[in-house]
């Protein structure tokens, strides 16, 4: 995390809301990023890794429970994340290899992926419950580990608000239909679920530009549990649906000059889950009131996390802002 100096410590801003811990459990992993003409370079990365980053730059609590090995690439995760605010969960060591991602920057500045995945992580044991649970990606329908994660939010309903990003990853989720049955499981289990329009349209084998199809799938998913559920759509910015019917665009900002996409959907999603923090709305027992968001908090929220992920594309990598860069 960037460390306030003498000068500004004064005048650097606190995470509002209640206290608590955030648990996230899912995968970290190295980046091996390829720009058009450029050698690789080694970046510590992993989609709930970048969350659990996000949240600790914005000054929560964050643990992650993930599955690295004791080698070069694993001790440069774990000091990219721990240099930050990260707690890793006792036994997240114990893989053989610490797993990588390839991913290729387009002319477009996108990102394309190819994965040597290994995850079998853990089950987290927490100093005390927390008031946020976050998994997605890969760590959500990879097995082993997988059968770890949907464990861990069933049992920790109990005291968390239950946070979910599919993430699609065609190379590694198998068929659709399959993925599908999984991600529709989860869903059901969380509070806040965050995807893109790519992510839906893959799993639903629907056009991504189809807006009636998105948003069927969206209702379906909120009645099934969710309070609220949010896509992000590139540059045609974010929608936002919730469970008591409230309906809410965000768009894009057209100024965003982008360096790359790696890790703005992370970032839009602990933006989210900070935002819901900020307004008060973390927790089991702030799970109807949560439900109930108003139009306000909801817009509040959507536009925090839009800001995030606008500041995390203008530079190299998942690099998720600070709350003092915020402030």
């Amino acid at each position: 995390m960037t460390t306030a100096t003498a000068e500004n410590a004064a005048v650097t801003p606190s995470a509002p809301g209640p206290a608590g811990t955030a648990l996230v459990i899912g995968e970290a992993l190295v980046d091996v990023v390829i720009h058009p003409g450029a050698e690789p370079v080694d970046i510590p990365g992993g989609s709930p890794a970048n969350v659990a980053l996000g949240l600790a730059r914005l000054g929560r609590d964050a643990e992650l429970d993930c599955w690295i090995a004791d080698d070069e690439r694993g001790r440069a995760i774990r000091s990219h994340l721990v240099s930050d605010g990260v707690r890793l969960t006792p036994g997240s060591d114990g893989a053989e290899r610490t797993s990588t991602a390839q991913a290729t920057i387009g002319e477009d500045r996108a990102a394309t992926y190819v994965f040597d995945l290994d995850w079998n992580p853990p089950y987290p044991a927490p100093a005390e419950p927390p008031i946020l649970v976050h998994t997605g990606s890969i760590a959500a329908i990879l097995e082993p580990g997988a059968l770890t994660v949907e464990q861990v939010l069933r049992d920790f309903r109990a005291s968390a608000t239950v946070c979910y990003d599919p993430n699609a990853r065609p190379q590694l989720m198998g068929e659709p239909g399959e993925a599908r049955a999984i991600v529709e499981r989860l869903v059901a289990l969380s509070d806040l679920v965050k995807c893109s329009d790519e992510d839906v349209a893959w799993f639903y084998d629907i056009d991504e530009a189809d807006d009636h199809a998105l948003e069927g799938v969206l209702e379906g998913w909120l009645r099934t549990g969710p309070a609220i559920v949010v896509v992000t759509r590139g540059k045609r910015g974010a929608l936002a649906l919730t469970s008591s019917g409230l309906r809410l665009e965000v768009p894009a900002d057209p100024g965003v000059v982008v360096a790359d996409t790696v890790g703005a959907g992370d970032s839009f999603m602990g933006g989210l889950e900070d935002g819901l923090w900020s307004e008060g709305l973390v927790g089991a027992h702030r799970r109807e009131a949560l439900r109930a968001i108003d139009a306000d908090a909801l817009e509040r929220v959507v536009r925090h996390a839009s800001r995030i992920a606008d500041i995390t594309v203008s530079r190299a990598g998942a690099n998720p802002p600070t709350r003092a860069e915020l402030a």
